[in-house]
């Protein structure tokens, strides 16, 4: 069975807790499983003009048109060229369904309380809003994303014009 297999296989049994985790460059990050509808491979997508450098375009999924954004450059990381660990993770952000392009995929796992911690304090000028704490698995410490706060009103009403 296939890493995404596998990942697809625990979204369809999840449970509070529960994240799917990816990588980001050298950085792991961690969605809640319930805001994920599946995790699909790269399949490209069809360009949209004037929207900003982040939104990739849409694809179809199922007779569906979902927008899809690219997180790293949404993070202001470098863009990087999409290969065969490229996917693209179906989330449901405010009612919306939208599709997030991650270097690779990595697991779900389960936290439990002592494995969370509150998302640490930087100074003002660092925006973390979308940062809903810190998860550690052994000794890898991974970024929880609160996926409803990534992207703003304005960015979430123009992926629904698109």
């Amino acid at each position: 069975m296939s890493k995404l297999e596998q990942v697809n296989e625990a979204i369809s049994t999840a449970t509070a807790n529960q994240f799917v985790t990816f990588t980001l460059g050298d950085e792991e990050y961690g969605i809640a499983i319930l805001k994920v509808q599946e995790i699909i491979g790269y399949p490209g997508f069809t360009k949209i003009p004037n929207m900003p450098s982040f939104v990739k375009g849409v694809i179809n999924l199922r007779g569906s048109v979902v927008p899809v954004i690219d997180l790293r450059l949404k993070f202001a990381m470098q863009e990087r060229e999409y290969d065969t660990y490229t996917v693209i993770a179906i989330l449901e952000v405010k009612e919306k369904v939208i599709g997030v392009i991650v270097d690779a995929v990595s697991d779900v796992i389960t936290l439990k309380e002592d494995e969370m911690q509150p998302t640490p304090d930087f100074s003002s000028g660092v925006k973390v809003e979308f940062i809903s704490g810190m998860g550690r698995k052994g000794d890898t410490l991974i970024i929880l994303l609160d996926i409803d706060r990534v992207l703003s009103e304005g960015e979430i009403g123009m992926l629904s014009a698109a």
